[in-house]
């Protein structure tokens, strides 16, 4: 039996989760945006909406879910079909602004279309962590208080449209996520000079910002942030319960185990 979903498919785990609980859904991806869906997915031109739209309604399509990481594309403005070309004015407003207004346009666009635009964490409950997670080693008071101090910065910066990660060592903040994501900050942390750090690890805060249209960019962790925390030389992760997508989950836990990490959860 077809299903009424479609999967656009970007990159990372995500999608291949999402394809494996939903076999029958129609597969669909960007042109030039790498995916592992596999041969039987539609590939689309950004530029091309019409065609895209025209595939789905073709397929009974009534919901999509966007899922993997993608970066800003590039549009060609001569290859734009007529549907493009209407849109792209509500397109580039949201280029121009933040990832938030970028994303509600994109939902925008696709509602007008007639598609319900469903969240990730819809599809697959289990996806988020719950309050009460708690894995790996104990943090210490000291890894606490930097925690708490981190999720000031990050509720500070909300309405900014800025950051869902920050990093805190000895309550002073060590970096920010911003445009170019959790693996530049969790490097940039790691270059940080031992005696800025104050002689504390530090800890790595993941948090929805407020007001975050969790349908399409919930923040997400797994087992290469895991890897990138140890490398940072951090003491451990605390993410926001129900708002932040472990991929992988069994592989991550089991890595944070390993590496003598802590991992838990808490509600902002």
């Amino acid at each position: 039996m077809a299903s009424d979903l479609a999967i656009l498919a970007c990159g990372g785990a995500l999608p291949v989760q999402i394809a494996a609980a939903h076999p029958t859904a129609l597969r669909l991806s960007l042109r030039g945006v790498p995916h592992q869906l596999g041969d039987t997915t539609q590939e689309h031109r950004i530029e091309q909406m019409g065609a895209l739209f025209d595939a789905m309604k073709a397929a009974d399509v009534t919901r999509i879910v966007f899922a993997g990481g993608l970066a800003r594309p590039a549009l060609d403005p001569s290859a734009l079909d007529a549907v493009t070309m209407g849109i792209a004015p509500k397109l580039m407003a949201g280029f121009k602004a933040g990832d938030d207004a970028l994303l509600g346009q994109v939902i925008d666009i696709f509602e007008e279309q007639g598609f319900a635009v469903v969240g990730a964490h819809e599809l697959l409950p289990d996806l988020t962590a719950d309050e009460a997670l708690k894995v790996g080693a104990t943090p210490s008071a000291d890894d606490l208080k930097d925690a708490d101090r981190a999720w000031d910065i990050l509720n500070a910066l909300s309405p900014l449209d800025v950051g869902q990660g920050c990093v805190v060592a000895a309550g002073q903040c060590l970096g920010i996520e911003t445009i170019q994501g959790t693996d530049a900050l969790l490097r940039f942390v790691g270059q940080t000079e031992d005696r800025l750090r104050q002689g504390a690890r530090g800890v790595f805060v993941k948090a929805a910002k407020r007001g975050q249209d969790l349908r399409v960019d919930m923040p997400t962790i797994g087992p290469k942030t895991i890897e990138a925390v140890v490398q940072a030389g951090l003491a451990g992760l605390v993410i926001e319960a129900g708002r932040v997508m472990i991929l992988d989950r069994g592989a991550t836990l089991e890595a944070v185990e390993k590496a003598g990490l802590f991992l838990s959860s808490r509600v902002m």
